[in-house]
């Protein structure tokens, strides 16, 4: 699995080099506007809710000495499960919305690396499955990564080894959204249940995919803008040479 992890990072560098040569810029600037406008969007409201969910814990705190240390603490962990949660709703609401224009990305990447392509289908009902298993994935992904994510949440308060938990919820996060990234490939090569398993007997590519996907989010504005186009190519690099190798 390391091998795969290293694959799945080491890919970003010939992303960027495939998005010059073949011009694949232009094919994400309206992806690029919606992640831009969703980013803003989840920040505003994570930066309202946090302090909504700092005054609940802090109300807690029964007695009137050390209130301001508790509300301060309060509100400190009320950011954070703000800031957890809005990535994951971020990534999969984007990953949702984004799908229809993903896969004519993955086709011009195949053709030019193996001068064959398999087709996904064109017009209005290949972006509308597109769409749909795009909610299909998205919506899968979403509810078990906050359910692996609220315990170790809750144990990453334990003195010491509370670290280790933040490092598996980092883990987590990673591994899902490398897991969409990669399925805008595997959608024109297997259907849903195929794609779940093969992203399952590859998670390295997902959790090294998703790594370098989470450490761009966390660059001010840029982030943003740049996420999707450099990790949904570096995905598709590393999964069609897992998919062609196999052939």
């Amino acid at each position: 699995m390391i091998n795969e992890i290293l694959k799945g990072i080491q890919d970003y560098f010939s992303a960027y080099r495939l998005l010059n040569e073949l011009n694949l810029w232009k094919y994400f600037r309206i992806p690029i506007v919606v992640s831009f406008i969703l980013g803003i969007v989840i920040i505003f409201a994570s930066w309202g809710f946090s302090d909504d969910i700092g005054g609940y814990i802090s109300s807690v705190w029964p007695f009137s000495w050390g209130k301001e240390t508790a509300t301060a603490i309060s509100n400190f962990i009320g950011g954070l499960i703000v800031f957890a949660f809005g990535l994951v709703i971020f990534k999969h609401a984007l990953m949702i919305i984004v799908a229809p224009f993903m896969s004519p990305i993955s086709e011009k990447i195949e053709r030019h690396i193996y001068g064959i392509v398999k087709k996904s289908g064109t017009g209005f009902r290949a972006q509308t499955s597109a769409f749909a298993r795009g909610i299909q994935i998205g919506v899968r992904n979403a509810a078990i990564e906050i359910l692996w994510i609220i315990p170790f949440f809750v144990f990453s308060f334990i003195p010491v080894i509370g670290i280790v938990f933040l490092a598996l919820i980092f883990l987590v996060q990673a591994y899902y959204a490398g897991f969409g990234n990669m399925d805008y490939t595997l959608e024109r090569y297997f259907p849903y249940k195929r794609s779940v398993e093969y992203v399952r007997a590859h998670r390295g590519i997902a959790i090294g995919n998703g790594i370098v996907f989470m450490l761009i989010l966390l660059i001010p504005v840029v982030g943003i803008l740049i996420v999707l186009p450099l990790s949904v190519v570096a995905a598709t690099i590393t999964t069609l040479r897992e998919l062609h190798t196999k052939k």
